[in-house]
């Protein structure tokens, strides 16, 4: 079976002292513990980076990440970071396209093409998030609307270029504060739609939304989903650990059926 990928953003959150003490127990913690078939990531802000990777070292099991990065390698792009940048900053994976980028700082399809074959082309992961509003949702487009969104940022790529492509769906109604829970009814359909186009073709299909320790196990047992892209409840250390381990147990059993 592939990888379960299990991963968080800590969006604007955590100064120096705090991702460090957060990378420091997560090097112990997956250093003394059996994650196969498991990929940890997190994705702190710009300003923790460099720290967080001298925290879990060269040769960590964790995949560190950026939350944005510009698709130019360089030039006069005032408070923006290149590509090469955050790879300088020990970046391995890029996430493109959130909600709240798009909502509040006009990401769109074009900018997220760009950024993508950015990416690929320095050697890291593009974590390309799509999702769509609860009136997509509720006029019944739910998969078409996910698909163009990724039909667009995923344009033009190789077969070796779209294997290396994480995708997260996220719909935006079940995120942030304000968001609920997506049930397994309401998944199965964009899942499998994705599935269908991209399961085969990109490094992992994931799943971010209201993710807890409550509903983990059941959103790992959706058909199509390879993996979850974790919020507040990851946030604590002790969090992201329970849900590693939780996703650990799963892969065990699913490799054992």
């Amino acid at each position: 079976m592939g990888l379960l990928w299990v991963g968080t953003s800590w969006k604007m959150n955590k100064g120096l002292s705090e991702a460090r003490s957060y990378a420091r127990g997560l090097a112990e913690y997956v250093g003394q513990t059996d994650l196969s078939g498991v990929q940890p990531f997190i994705i702190p802000s710009f300003t923790a980076l460099a720290a967080t990777r001298d925290e879990l070292g060269d040769d960590s099991k964790v995949l560190l990440g950026a939350q944005n990065a510009h698709w130019e390698n360089e030039g006069p792009w005032t408070g923006e970071v290149s590509v090469a940048q955050v790879k300088d900053a020990g970046a391995r994976l890029v996430e493109i396209g959130h909600s709240e980028r798009r909502e509040h700082f006009g990401e769109t399809v074009a900018t997220t093409r760009l950024k993508v074959a950015t990416v690929l082309a320095h050697g890291l992961v593009p974590l390309l998030c799509i999702g769509e509003s609860a009136d997509v949702k509720n006029a019944g487009e739910s998969s078409q609307f996910i698909l163009n969104q990724a039909a667009g940022a995923l344009d033009g790529l190789t077969a070796e270029q779209m294997a290396r492509v994480l995708i997260a769906y996220e719909p935006i109604w079940a995120i942030g504060e304000s968001g609920r829970p997506a049930t397994d009814k309401e998944l199965r359909k964009p899942f499998a739609d994705l599935g269908r186009e991209y399961g085969s073709r990109t490094a992992g299909l994931l799943y971010g939304g209201s993710v807890g320790l409550d509903n983990a196990e059941d959103l790992l047992g959706i058909d199509e989903v390879t993996g979850l892209f974790i919020g507040r409840a990851a946030w604590r250390l002790a969090g992201y650990v329970r849900l590693l381990e939780i996703a650990a147990a799963h892969q065990k059993a699913r490799n054992t059926r």
